[in-house]
């Protein structure tokens, strides 16, 4: 891995200042499907479906399919599958809103109405292989917020996705991936009911298929390549030589950054790194077009890199230094909390922000498929109490008609 100075300003704004590029040729691609999709319906979609997913059979599997599958899962592999959904269960059970009453003033009072969406769609990416562990971190915190229906889609449906859906409460599963499962979701088919919202991440097709749902269905966010920034000045540099690798084979497009003042540390970290680094995949590929070190001027100022990256994921030494950051999508504090597990069982979600989102928000909760309704009551007595103040404001912005459905209660209410 590269080794950068923090006063190399440039070289450092390449590694840590980058953003989405937009794919022209991609998204008019994308445009094209989905419109197919929107204005044929099933017969578009299981055309999609036969040439990008390479589907020869049914796209929706039965429920008896998806037992058979669970069934042959290993052993191991269900328990850790259920193990993974225990744990997103207690910690999305925590994460959901209450219903609640507020009295701001007497005779006024405001019910925060919190209420499940009807239908949501879980779409779980298939690329070099099935990801069973991104359908529990969809599903099951829609189904602790009380969603009734969860569809779920994959383009590689394979036992451990069978045992995933089976083990979060998936209503229905299907063979689909890519910018038409996406289309399927958000306008529905004969085959595919309409969803309230399309969570999960995917790859270009799919991320680019949300962006342009998103003004009819609602989305989670922009899923673009995975990130990990370790900010450490004392760490192992085997153990962080592991997590930055564990980050870079996602994708050849993830990024892995070490922030540190140690220049003895950054030297050590890429040694490991040379050591550790797969013979394939796309680990290297990534590592050498996105990764590198930065040694810093001090602690404060790795913590400023990486507020100014707002990475997915941040490793850190210590809990001062968790303490101040603020724009990360997760945070794993100490020397053995090891990125990787959070992938999977610790129970908090992998499914967050990337590409500087985490500026603005953390990871997918149980929170993002309720609606938070405010229900508004008032009495003749609390209604005359806060009329002079509403109508005072309603003849400043202009609106009389606003101010006259006030006085017109509230002349009766003083009576």
């Amino acid at each position: 891995m590269r080794i950068i100075a923090s006063t190399r300003r440039a070289a450092v704004a390449s590694l840590l200042d980058r953003r989405p590029r937009r794919d022209a040729a991609l998204e008019r691609r994308v445009a094209r499907i989905v419109d197919s999709v929107r204005l044929g319906g099933d017969t578009a979609l299981i055309a999609c479906a036969r040439r990008f997913d390479g589907l020869d059979g049914p796209c929706e599997v039965t429920r008896e399919e998806i037992e058979a599958g669970a069934a042959a899962v290993p052993p191991a592999v269900r328990a850790a599958i259920g193990l993974a959904a225990r744990h997103i269960r207690r910690v999305a059970a925590a994460q959901v809103p209450r219903t609640r009453s507020v009295t701001p003033s007497p005779g006024v009072r405001i019910e925060l109405r919190v209420r499940p969406l009807d239908r949501v769609g879980c779409y779980v990416p298939g690329g070099r292989y099935p990801l069973p562990s991104s359908l529990l971190m969809t599903a099951i915190p829609a189904r602790v917020a009380g969603v009734p229906e969860i569809v779920a889609v994959c383009p590689k449906v394979d036992a451990t996705v069978m045992a995933a859906a089976l083990e979060a409460g998936v209503t229905r599963l299907f063979r689909l991936g890519g910018a038409h499962a996406v289309a399927a979701l958000a306008y529905g088919t004969a085959l595919v009911p309409r969803v309230d919202k399309i969570v999960g991440p995917g790859n270009a097709y799919v991320a680019a298929a949300k962006a342009l749902v998103a003004p009819d269905c609602a989305i989670d966010f922009h899923a673009g390549p995975s990130e990990i920034v370790v900010i450490s000045s004392a760490g192992r540099p085997a153990w962080i030589a592991a997590d930055l690798i564990a980050q870079a084979e996602h994708d050849p497009d993830a990024r892995a950054i070490l922030l540190t003042p140690s220049r003895r540390l950054a030297g050590a970290v890429a040694r490991a790194v040379r050591a550790q680094m797969p013979k394939d995949g796309p680990a290297r590929l990534a590592l050498s077009r996105n990764g590198g070190i930065v040694v810093t001027r001090g602690i404060d100022e790795a913590v400023a890199l990486s507020e100014r990256t707002a990475p997915e994921h941040v490793v850190c030494d210590t809990d001062a230094v968790a303490a101040r950051l603020t724009r990360a999508g997760t945070i794993f504090v100490g020397a053995h909390s090891a990125q990787a597990s959070g992938d999977y069982v610790t129970g908090s979600n992998h499914v967050l922000p990337t590409s500087g989102a985490a500026r603005a928000r953390g990871g997918l909760s149980a929170a993002d498929f309720v609606r938070i309704s405010s229900v508004q009551r008032l009495t003749a007595r609390g209604l005359a109490r806060i009329a002079p103040a509403a109508t005072a404001l309603a003849r400043a912005e202009g609106l009389a008609a606003h101010a006259a459905s006030i006085d017109i209660r509230a002349r009766r209410a003083r009576r």
